[in-house]
């Protein structure tokens, strides 16, 4: 029986009962932070946790020998027996599970460069199914879009052996070949036929997806499709398929469909996983998905001649032997012709502005939230890119309790030179909200649109 849990970042899974005041109707499809979990479940969550780990990547925290705690990836786990993990953003005012999930959808749109569509039934705001049953039916709309604009085909050497000359003797072979075989030629000639790696992709993606869908429309479309391609061989080698797609001008109405093809065949630069045990998993770091969201919306906002400039990795933040060594790469640098305007930072983390009045630490040991290292590295960015004097901006997401920005933090309290801002970013109406005092001065010509 499959069983679909829906749970949000850091929640705890264990194999003990946990007190819960859902209906029956409920049950099979939970939003919790703290969810029970067949045994089969946890130890095939427990080897996975282990095998990511040795890739350098931190999944799942042992907690104790029931109990395992997620870390900040999002994205869909199903293990053999059936069990389908949902994981969701945690940010508070989004609440509901169609809220984080739309939340999520909108985010992958911008981090995977997926142009959004409209008036379709299954739009971003009214799918109501889980995250991968929302990639499966985009990707057969996309491919049922593409099929009636036209596959593209493409001339394939053949080599074969006839008893008829076609296309071009291979006079080496034929030469070579022993006596009673005067009546075979060796030949080679091109076949224009739909046989390329992209189209390969798209039947493996399609393929999956009739055996995994289980939306009645999804699984509808998808059929008649693999009718319509079934003279396509399905792909047998994927990323070496990926490396050969073509992205010239005549394959640009293909570019839409890509991305949906690398998440449904697993394929994509997020954490994608088949294990041995036929388990998958398709997770994003949290952390990666917000800084691309804020990257997107901080380019339509800075107007010429300004340029944002991310990851940029000019300085390091120390020399031995003459040789660079620690580089530091902020997320954001804002630039005028050759001047750094700004060093911005995003962090997916819980701000909470309600300590501003008694300036109390909270249970985590630090103010409003923050993180003593948070601020350890921009002050590093702030002495080598800003040279210790200008502004800096750390960006979080915006909830209930983190409206506005904070008074700005200074490093230096002789001088004041060098600021940090620590500023909320608007997820329902994709905006930084700006300190008004960096407003009132150079950021009214830096970032504000001409109306």
């Amino acid at each position: 029986m499959i069983k679909s849990v829906v749970v949000r970042e850091y929640a705890r899974l264990t194999t003990e009962p946990v007190p819960t005041t859902l209906s029956d109707a409920q049950i099979n499809s939970t939003v919790l932070d703290e969810v029970q979990i067949t045994s089969t479940a946890f130890e095939w969550l427990c080897d996975f946790a282990a095998n990511s780990s040795k890739s350098g990547v931190s999944l799942l925290l042992f907690k104790d020998r029931r109990s395992l705690k997620l870390d900040n990836y999002v994205g869909i786990i199903e293990t053999p027996c059936g069990t389908i993990l949902e994981i969701l953003p945690k940010v508070t005012g989004y609440g509901d599970v169609e809220s984080s999930r739309n939340l999520l959808k909108k985010m992958l749109r911008v981090a995977l460069e997926i142009p959004p569509r409209h008036g379709d039934k299954t739009n971003t705001e009214t799918f109501k199914h889980p995250l991968m049953e929302w990639v499966m039916a985009e990707f057969t709309f996309s491919l049922s879009h593409l099929l009636k604009r036209g596959i593209r085909f493409d001339y394939q050497r053949i080599e074969e052996e006839q008893c008829f000359l076609s296309g071009q003797l291979d006079m080496v072979k034929r030469m070579r070949q022993p006596p009673g075989m005067e009546h075979i030629f060796p030949i080679r000639h091109d076949v224009f036929m739909s046989d390329r790696p992209e189209n390969r992709l798209l039947v493996k993606a399609l393929k999956r997806v009739c055996l995994t869908t289980k939306d009645p429309g999804t699984w509808r479309l998808s059929h008649e499709l693999a009718g319509m391609l079934c003279e396509i061989p399905e792909s047998q080698d994927i990323k070496g398929d990926f490396r050969q797609w073509k992205e010239d001008r005549l394959m640009a109405h293909y570019k839409p469909i890509r991305p949906w093809c690398e998440l449904v065949l697993g394929n994509d630069m997020p954490l994608a996983f088949h294990g041995k045990t036929h388990g998958t998993s398709l997770l994003f770091p949290m952390e990666k998905l917000f800084e691309k969201y804020v990257e997107y919306y901080l380019r339509q906002e800075i107007m010429p001649p300004n340029k944002l400039y991310p990851q940029e990795g000019k300085e390091s933040l120390c020399f031995h032997n003459g040789k660079k060594m620690f580089q530091l790469r902020p997320d954001f640098i804002i630039r005028k012709a050759e001047q750094i305007i700004y060093v911005l930072d995003a962090k997916w983390k819980l701000v909470s502005e309600t300590e501003r009045e008694n300036n109390s630490e909270n249970k985590y040991g630090s103010k409003y939230g923050l993180k003593e290292g948070d601020f350890y590295q921009l002050f590093a960015y702030g002495q080598k890119y800003l040279k210790g004097k200008g502004d800096m901006l750390l960006i979080y997401p915006k909830t209930y309790k983190f409206t506005q920005p904070l008074a700005p933090f200074v490093f230096l309290e002789d001088s004041g030179e060098l600021r940090l801002w620590v500023v909320p970013f608007d997820l329902d109406n994709d905006k930084l909200i700006w300190p008004e005092k960096l407003r009132e001065t150079r950021l009214v010509e830096l970032c504000e649109k001409v109306e």
